[in-house]
């Protein structure tokens, strides 16, 4: 077997690691909430959301295109230059896989996605790969300042609805039906996660497959056993949990009511939707959840939300893409070292 090919398998591997990971490390983001309010038990929303992550991942392929379009050039690669390329996708991932493991170890709600984009942008600058900022910029930065924003104004005139209309009804009977609203409102959120983190895995994929000269950049369709092989990994990884970042999203912001955890469920699903399918932006769950959730905690008073937590939940959505591009970087340096053809 030649070198090429192992680096090939061994990305392709790697990649749909890095998928399950994402699951595990994102399934709070859909399903904290509606656990934390008990609408859902862990186990009958973990079920739900990994069998909606693979429904979503089946729903579009334009995110993974942006995905893939990050960096540019790989269309003409040579045979001599395919394990230098196939380096450069390599290092993104681990970058994104380190980064996702720290970040779970202590409960951190930080973006999968980001990650990902931080390890390619790094890699790209020190391997001299050249990064389209042009895209970047537009489908990256711009929605990742505006997915939160949207998430947290949605939830809170969502929220303000709610409370307007049944201003004058039993809070009981309120909690009672939002509580079993919420199942649909989880299972929305489930599909849009579906709909936008596998799609980040197949763009890194076919991007390997370029590489190695196994699909070229001309063609735009994304293989169908790239696609089942994405979804069923963010599935799986979804099912096995995600316990520790649940408690920071599900209580350690605020402790939700059910009619504030389906506010903030529909409108994170509305934005992930509308940025996947209207924009084909690789936005983060993670921002447009955590900031639904402190859009929704808020309409019952500002000091309600725990600010302090938020501000820590901030500060690592700051620091991934530059985190993940550093640890992109740095593995592209130690690996060239040891991979032939580098």
């Amino acid at each position: 077997m030649d070198l090429v090919l192992v680096l090939v398998i061994a990305t392709v591997a790697i990649a749909l690691f890095f998928d399950y990971t994402n699951g595990f490390h994102d399934a709070a983001n859909a399903i904290a909430t509606s656990v934390s309010t008990r609408a859902l038990t862990p186990r009958i929303a973990l079920t739900m959301a990994g069998i909606l992550n693979f429904v979503g991942a089946l729903l579009g392929v334009g995110v993974a295109k942006t995905i893939k379009d990050i960096l540019s050039g790989f269309d003409n690669i040579t045979a001599q230059s395919q394990s230098h390329a196939l380096t450069v996708v390599l290092s993104a991932l681990v970058g994104a896989i380190v980064w996702n493991l720290i970040t779970w170890y202590f409960g951190i709600p930080s973006s999968s996605s980001h990650a990902l984009i931080g390890g390619l942008i790094g890699v790209g600058l020190a391997a001299g790969v050249t990064v389209d900022w042009d895209k970047v910029v537009d489908k990256v930065a711009i929605p990742m300042v505006l997915s939160p924003a949207l998430g947290f104004g949605g939830a809170f005139i969502i929220m303000t609805t709610i409370m307007w209309l049944f201003r004058r009804a039993n809070p009981h009977t309120v909690n009672r039906g939002f509580r079993l609203s919420q199942t649909v409102s989880a299972a929305a959120l489930s599909l849009g996660h579906g709909l936008q983190d596998a799609q980040k895995t197949m763009g890194v994929i076919v991007l390997a497959l370029i590489a190695g000269g196994y699909h070229t950049s001309a063609n735009d369709d994304i293989p169908l056993w790239v696609i089942l092989s994405a979804a069923g990994a963010i599935s799986l990884g979804t099912m096995s949990g995600g316990m520790r970042i649940m408690r920071t999203m599900g209580r350690r912001i605020i402790a939700l009511d059910p009619p504030r955890g389906f506010a903030a469920e529909s409108t994170a699903a509305i934005v992930l939707y509308g940025m996947a399918i209207g924009a084909h932006a690789p936005v983060s769950t993670t921002h447009t959840m955590t900031s639904a959730v402190m859009g929704a905690g808020a309409t019952k008073r500002f000091s309600a939300v725990r600010w302090g937590v938020a501000r820590g939940i901030i500060t690592a959505w700051v620091i991934t893409i530059p985190a993940a591009a550093a640890v992109g970087a740095l593995t592209y340096v130690i690996l060239r070292i040891f991979i032939p053809g580098n």
